[in-house]
């Protein structure tokens, strides 16, 4: 075992970071039994040492990050401060002295990474970045190493907590939008202003992350189509699942002849695929490969231990000398397929309609839909109470989306449709 540790400078001492002090101290002896020698952090920056619970004896603590990565004794660079602009100037600038980085931060990967992952190469410098996607789960690894053999076909994930906390309670209590969400941020699950979790832009961050690596592509987080799930309603869920569905707001990247798409949007889901059955704060990855089939990928999303382990996981491969391309594919061997539009998507939909009770209402909706070429997979007409509307709901085949748009405008202009119509795509996951 070398005398010499591995000297790390953690930018960041908020929740994750702390959460890495934690796990280093915590398995130090079985770290260095894996590595062959200790690593241990030297140098910490944080602009707020208030909220700090972990002991910072012997550890150099500034609130100047950049100087913190020019100091001699610091080897590799962990930046979990989260934010783009310090973030991007702190890996860059560790970069530039040959430093290998660390980092959690899947916004700044999602959209600077093409950037920073080429000024990596250029100076043959690692970045590791595990804890971007999934937490806990060694989602990256999988895809990047584990999965090489394969072309990967699809991948689908339920990858942001905080949506599937919401839908889980909708699901499982009856409540709102609104009530979940409030459930989820006295939790500390949401955040006060939850727009990035519940809008999608936190699943396109890392959907952007996976289907790079997957396909070979360069990072395309504009490319991504994201609907968020503050629109469903727990009437939706209940009919779901009648149906025999259950919604979840899932990260779906598909390879076809025609090109690739992105998309991040609520999905009906059947009940008997696993996915489906992973509720609460849970992530869970599904990868479809050419050769292996469809493997899948479980556990703990986020929290401060759980992203500390993936972080700690990436300072290992540091440690051993690993060296792997960032995006699983030699740099000068990326390719810019073609990004399919959302409209330009074949998928399965879930359609509800509130019309006047009155005769003839359903002989004319599905008049309408075979007008369109669209077949009715299964449909639910909910009878109304007393001087209500009633309710129809149904799930098509696979159609084109800018089809199913078209016909569903049609619908939508039928004189006994009412406002409040519901649309939301359908997955099957055929292995």
């Amino acid at each position: 075992m070398s005398d010499k540790p591995l000297r790390i400078g953690l930018m960041g001492l908020g929740t994750v970071g702390q959460g890495v002090l934690r796990v280093l101290r915590k398995n130090r002896e079985e770290i260095a039994r894996r590595v062959g020698r200790e690593i241990v952090v030297t140098h910490v920056a944080t602009k707020d040492l208030d909220r700090n619970e972990e002991p910072l004896d012997g550890i150099t603590v500034s609130d100047d990050a950049l100087n913190c990565v020019r100091e001699a004794d610091v080897d590799v660079v962990i930046e979990v401060m989260g934010g783009y602009n310090i973030a991007k100037q702190v890996m860059l600038a560790a970069i530039e002295r040959g430093k290998p980085v660390v980092t959690a931060n899947k916004a700044l990967i999602a959209e600077h990474g093409n950037a920073i992952f080429e000024a990596a190469a250029k100076a043959r410098v690692g970045i590791g970045y595990e804890a971007a996607v999934a937490g806990g789960i060694p989602i990256i690894k999988a895809l990047r190493e584990g999965l090489a053999g394969n072309r990967v076909v699809s991948l689908a994930g339920i990858i942001n907590g905080t949506c599937n906390y919401i839908l889980t309670q909708m699901s499982a209590k009856g409540q709102s939008f609104a009530d979940a969400l409030a459930d989820a941020q006295k939790l500390g699950y949401a955040e006060a202003d939850p727009t990035f979790d519940v809008e999608g832009v936190d699943a396109a961050h890392k959907l952007t992350i996976m289907a790079s690596i997957a396909f070979g592509m360069p990072l395309s987080f504009a490319a991504v189509a994201r609907e968020g799930i503050s629109k469903i309603t727990s009437q939706d869920i209940q009919i779901a699942q009648s149906l025999g569905y259950r919604i979840k707001l899932l990260g779906l990247a598909k390879r076809t002849d025609k090109g690739v798409s992105l998309r991040v949007h609520p999905t009906l889901v059947p009940d008997d695929q696993l996915i489906a059955k992973v509720d609460g704060v849970v992530n869970a990855v599904v990868v479809q490969g050419n050769a292996v089939g469809q493997v899948g990928f479980y556990g703990r999303g986020a929290g401060g231990d759980a992203t500390a382990s993936a972080i700690v996981a990436d300072l290992i491969d540091v440690a051993r000398g690993l060296e792997v391309p960032a995006l699983g594919f030699q740099p000068g061997a990326m390719t810019a397929l073609p990004l399919l539009g959302i409209a330009d998507v074949e998928s399965s939909y879930y359609l509800r309609l509130r019309v006047v009770d009155e005769p003839g209402v359903l002989k004319a909706i599905t008049s309408v839909l075979a007008e369109s070429d669209i077949s009715i997979e299964a449909i639910l007409q909910k009878e109304p109470r007393e001087h209500e509307d009633a309710t129809v709901a149904l799930i098509t085949s696979v159609v084109q989306e800018a089809r199913f748009d078209a016909a569903m405008k049609r619908l939508l202009a039928l004189p006994f449709v009412r406002e409040g119509a519901s649309r939301i795509r359908v997955e099957h996951f055929k292995s």
